[in-house]
């Protein structure tokens, strides 16, 4: 989605200009349909649960990334739907200053399409994150017409992606499958599991509990009624006044 804007260059700051706070606020929009809005959320909730015990990423959806090389929040900034920085820590910004983050930009961006954004996202951001983010892997995908793309940056351009038996792409940097599931896409091991949502785990593990407490239950039943057969065989045998100590 077009959510910031590109302004021309300022003539160079003297040095003994004050630059602007790190703390700068995000200045995006809001997302434009719920499902855009449900597909950022998924993306985010999915990866925190499976980095769970990671402390080096950060990931955001629809925030802005401020990337003057004058520092100035005034000038060159974009906010990509989602995105993931990897190599830096844990922590919850007002935006992603690039001057304040070690020159650091995402490595990993995904576009979300929408008709009047989808031109922007194929050509215009495509040449941005190549050229002047540099970012490894960027994808897109159009969760109403299911459109799905991906890029790797190799001797400084993007090479299309190209997808497994399962229609999945790879994603080098998160070391991840991306693919579509049930309308939405989705992470997905190496091995081609899909990685769960916190509630997806916890359901899962309410089946498997669900699961075990049954096959005990089962355990117990057939050893009951293993109990109760042998003592009526054994009340059988006394009433034959067969000891059945000798048997």
């Amino acid at each position: 989605m077009i959510i910031a804007q590109e302004l021309e260059s300022q003539p160079d700051i003297s040095p003994d200009v004050i630059f602007p706070p790190s703390d700068l606020y995000s200045d995006e929009p809001t997302v434009e349909t719920e499902l855009h809005l449900r597909q950022i959320i998924l993306l985010f909730k999915c990866l925190e649960w499976l980095w769970k015990d990671r402390t080096d990423f950060y990931a955001a959806g629809n925030l802005t990334i401020y990337y003057s090389p004058h520092q100035k929040k005034s000038e060159f900034f974009r906010g990509p739907d989602f995105f993931v920085v990897l190599g830096t820590e844990r922590k919850t910004p007002k935006s992603w200053v690039v001057w304040e983050e070690d020159g650091k930009y995402p490595n990993f961006i995904l576009e979300i399409l929408s008709p009047s954004t989808a031109n922007t996202d194929r050509e215009y951001k495509k040449e941005l994150y190549q050229n002047t983010f540099r970012t490894p892997d960027y994808f897109w995908f159009d969760p109403y017409t299911l459109e799905f793309a991906g890029f790797y940056l190799t001797n400084g351009k993007y090479q299309p992606l190209e997808p497994n038996e399962k229609g999945h792409l790879w994603s080098q940097q998160l070391g991840l499958y991306l693919g579509v599931y049930e309308g939405l896409l989705r992470y997905f091991t190496p091995g081609g599991e899909l990685v769960p949502t916190p509630e997806e785990s916890a359901a899962e593990e309410t089946r498997k509990t669900a699961i075990q407490t049954r096959r005990a239950e089962q355990e117990t039943e057939r050893a009951e009624f293993a109990a109760r057969k042998a003592e009526r065989l054994a009340a059988k045998l006394r009433e034959l006044n067969i000891d059945t100590d000798t048997i």
